[in-house]
């Protein structure tokens, strides 16, 4: 062979390799988001501290109802004013509490490299979760099975922008209630690698979620490292009850993370007004904030929420509104004044497809959250019909707009600066940078380059079959799914995972009610 075609068969094999490797998807996961935006603050000190003193005043005067006789007790035990239910909680006792949970901490992923920081300015975005349907792969709305469930996790495994699988994001109605949660546990386990979230619908439940990290993790890494989430969800205004008290006191003892969540309904259970509704929505979280401590002293906890303002003319919950970027903003300000991380939800929506109305709701929440400084950005993929199903194609979009978010929020990047400013000169007035060689050495990463917009002409968009976004959407979510790879479990502690689950399902009956009691 002649040195010629030695040549061209090098560059030409080269070019080859290059194709290749564009053709696959890197799915590989973005480290924990460092959001160096600004903080978008709507309050000025004064008014914090008026929010602060509001919320103070309601635990002092108003009380919290805490429907379960351990969380009573353990109030008892550390002073609190207990009539009844209602537990009258001192101002002073509260912040002696809440400056015991940690600023910041990391998540533990089965694989090392997908650990995450979370707190201060360290976020991470997470897939939505809890919907009793889904819009499939044909985008069918139908009920979803324990397979579905496996797809978005590998949805999630094969998205870099998000850092953990979730737990339940469809509920798999293949499977009975009662034991449906050790199933889920371990899909989450099985499919991704990243950190995941563990079941919380019941004590025992919890339980179970807890002995499952123990065989994946051991149960000594528990106790001194963050490998889950749970969600505990207030019943506002006002209200804890035991099912989620339990779950969190499972949680807590093993010095796992959860998500201390009041339900608002803006307007429906709080005031019809942004500012007392986050004094209520403050006063609750800091209540369940304050008990993770009596639990267990110095273990992580996360200020959560769930925001949603309710239409006055239907009662139904509306996602993408201008007040709920406004409380956002403001409870972004509350959890930094604790000093304590927060989350938020993301990609909301009320919309009954992936159309127009499911991407302006949900780009105007995530601009919200990522001016707000949240934490744990929770519903970041899927959400639609105001959380009733979970949609493949927008899961897949929405997924993108976070590496997009992303993006934005690293600000931008100066290491290339000088080298920039060079090729000024060398251009001059009239050219251009197509071929200069800082732009062939950065074009990849100067300017985001989406996969899933079409940006091309109309003549070429129609040649190519005129396929709007959730046809794109769905074709790409059929690649990704082609290309996953399973990330392989352990194969002592996959054994021992199914050992754990075969046992539970013997001694925990098939019924279609949350396990309570077994």
């Amino acid at each position: 062979m002649s040195d010629t075609a030695l040549k061209t068969r090098t560059r030409t094999g080269g070019r080859n390799a290059r194709r290749s490797q564009r053709m696959v998807t890197d799915s590989r996961m973005l480290p924990g988001l460092t959001n160096v935006l600004p903080h978008c603050e709507v309050m000025d000190g004064a008014q914090v501290e008026r929010i602060d003193s509001a919320s103070m005043d309601i635990l002092e005067n108003v009380g919290v109802v805490f429907r379960d006789d351990i969380a009573l007790a353990d109030w008892k035990r550390v002073g609190a004013d207990v009539r009844g239910e209602r537990v009258h909680l001192d101002r002073g006792l509260v912040r002696e509490l809440i400056a015991t949970i940690p600023s910041d901490f990391t998540y533990h992923a089965r694989n090392p490299a997908n650990n995450v920081r979370l707190g201060g300015r360290q976020s991470i975005f997470v897939p939505m979760t809890g919907a009793p349907f889904l819009r499939d792969l044909d985008d069918v709305r139908r009920n979803p099975t324990l397979a579905d469930l496996a797809m978005f996790h590998k949805l999630s495994h094969m998205s870099p922008a998000l850092h953990s699988s979730a737990h339940h994001i469809v509920e798999p109605y293949d499977h009975p209630i009662s034991q449906r949660h050790l199933r889920i546990t371990y899909s989450s386990m099985k499919h991704s690698d990243k950190t995941f979230m563990g079941m919380t619908t019941s004590p025992k439940n919890a339980e179970d979620v807890m002995e499952m990290c123990a065989v994946l993790f051991g149960e000594d890494f528990l106790e001194t490292h963050p490998v889950t989430t749970g969600n505990c969800n207030g019943n506002s205004p006002l209200v804890w009850d035991e099912t989620m008290l339990g779950a969190m006191r499972a949680f807590c003892r093993r010095n796992q993370p959860v998500l201390c969540s009041p339900f608002v309904l803006g307007g429906a259970n709080t005031p019809a007004s942004v500012a007392p509704a986050v004094a209520q929505l403050n006063a609750e979280a800091l209540s369940a904030l304050a008990y993770t401590q009596v639990i267990r002293k110095g273990c992580p906890a996360i200020y959560g929420h769930y925001l949603s303002t309710v239409s006055m003319k239907s009662g139904a919950p509306m996602a993408g509104t201008p007040e709920i970027s406004l409380m956002n903003f403001m409870i972004g300000q509350m959890a930094r004044f604790y000093g304590v991380p927060w989350r938020t939800s993301n990609t909301l929506g009320g919309a009954k497809t992936f159309d127009a109305q499911a991407g302006y709701e949900s780009a105007t929440t995530l601009s919200a959250v990522m001016h707000a400084g949240a934490n744990y950005i929770w519903h970041s993929a899927g959400w639609n019909e105001a959380g009733m199903h979970c949609s493949v194609a927008k899961f897949v979009v929405d997924a993108e707009q976070c590496a997009m978010a992303y993006r934005m929020a690293e600000g931008p990047r100066w290491d290339d600066f000088d080298e920039g400013i060079a090729a000024v000169s060398d251009i001059g007035p009239g050219g251009h940078y197509l071929g200069h060689p800082h732009t062939q050495e950065n074009f990849q990463r100067a300017f985001f380059m989406p996969e899933l917009f079409d940006n091309n002409s109309i003549e070429q968009w129609v040649a190519e079959g005129s396929k709007e976004i959730t046809e794109r959407a769905l074709n790409h979510a059929r690649k990704l799914l082609r290309e996953y790879e399973e990330p392989r479990l352990d194969e002592a502690k996959n054994e021992a995972l199914l050992d754990y689950i075969a046992r539970r399902e013997r001694e925990i009956p098939a019924a279609d009610a949350l396990n309570q009691e077994y």
